[in-house]
């Protein structure tokens, strides 16, 4: 009996392992009305640092998305560490703990846009080992001043506005 049990256990954890895959294959998950971005398009930065860096800018800007204002400030933080560690990644770490100190998600989002125009030039300097990256651009954000972001995948989801405007912008341009 107890065998039974054990094997009926290792048989459900398995089955909940695979459809948790079948998940993460998905461009996409809604959860709790939270749009949850899932990386389909795998991206390598040639600058191991940087990579890690730009992994927590795409945190941020999913956070931004969702207009999570405490997830959107875990990220910063993590991304100002990080970006410390980075030649010459002093601009990235100053602009990230201005995201982390703001307490609200439209002061978050005003300043996301220097960190995002910074972390394009970083990520042009240094290049993709693989994967594309895309400079998405909405016209409308920042009082209709315009302002873009970087993206692992080529649908629009604006972190400036969040969900009031979620697919506002475009693809600008292609990084690889």
């Amino acid at each position: 009996m107890k065998k039974n049990i054990n094997l009926l256990i290792a048989l459900a954890t398995f089955l909940t392992a695979c459809s948790n895959q079948k998940t993460e294959e998905k461009k996409e998950t809604v959860t709790k009305d939270k749009v949850v971005a899932v990386n389909v398009n795998q991206v390598s930065l040639k600058n191991d640092q940087l990579n890690a860096v730009y992994q927590q800018y795409l945190l941020l800007s999913n956070a931004l998305i969702n207009s999570d204002l405490a997830t959107a400030k875990e990220a910063s933080m993590a991304l100002e560490l990080g970006s410390k560690t980075l030649t010459g990644g002093e601009k990235l770490a100053g602009f990230a703990a201005k995201i982390t100190a703001a307490s609200a998600i439209d002061a978050q989002r005003a300043l996301f846009s220097s960190l995002s125009n910074e972390m394009i030039a970083k990520i042009k300097a240094v290049g993709l080992q693989s994967g594309e990256v895309y400079v998405e651009y909405c016209p409308m954000a920042m009082n209709d001043k315009g302002a873009s972001w970087l993206s692992n995948q080529k649908e629009v989801r604006n972190p400036y506005y969040g969900e009031s405007m979620l697919d506002c912008g475009e693809i600008k341009e292609t990084l690889k």
